[in-house]
């Protein structure tokens, strides 16, 4: 088992929730305040806050504080690790259910 600190694990752990997923879709489209990124949402500032936390600690989002107002960005790198870690995963399983057809169709 990955220890929690690996990148993949906090990076996972991030998608795996769907407000969180619904928060990096809305900022693919651009930077938004805390407040409009938590609009959508029916949930308190402060449980929507951690959210933001979670994604910021995974390194998928950065945020900057002017005055009064912080404004996340997505940092999309981190999706690439992620997209790089499937691509493997799949390419590993296309390869072994390959070798199970041709055994398989040895069989016959």
């Amino acid at each position: 088992m990955a220890p929690a600190t690996d990148p993949a694990t906090t990076i996972f752990r991030a998608l795996g929730d769907p407000t969180r997923r619904a928060v990096l879709e809305r900022l693919a489209r651009g930077p938004a305040s805390v407040s409009a990124l938590a609009g959508p949402f029916e949930m308190a500032l402060p449980s929507f806050v951690q959210h933001l936390r979670t994604l910021e600690a995974a390194g998928l989002v950065r945020s900057r504080k002017e005055g009064r107002i912080r404004t996340y960005r997505l940092t999309p790198d981190p999706l690439r690790d992620a997209e790089g870690w499937l691509a493997r995963q799949r390419s590993q399983w296309d390869r072994r259910l390959d070798q199970f057809d041709d055994y398989v169709t040895r069989l016959k």
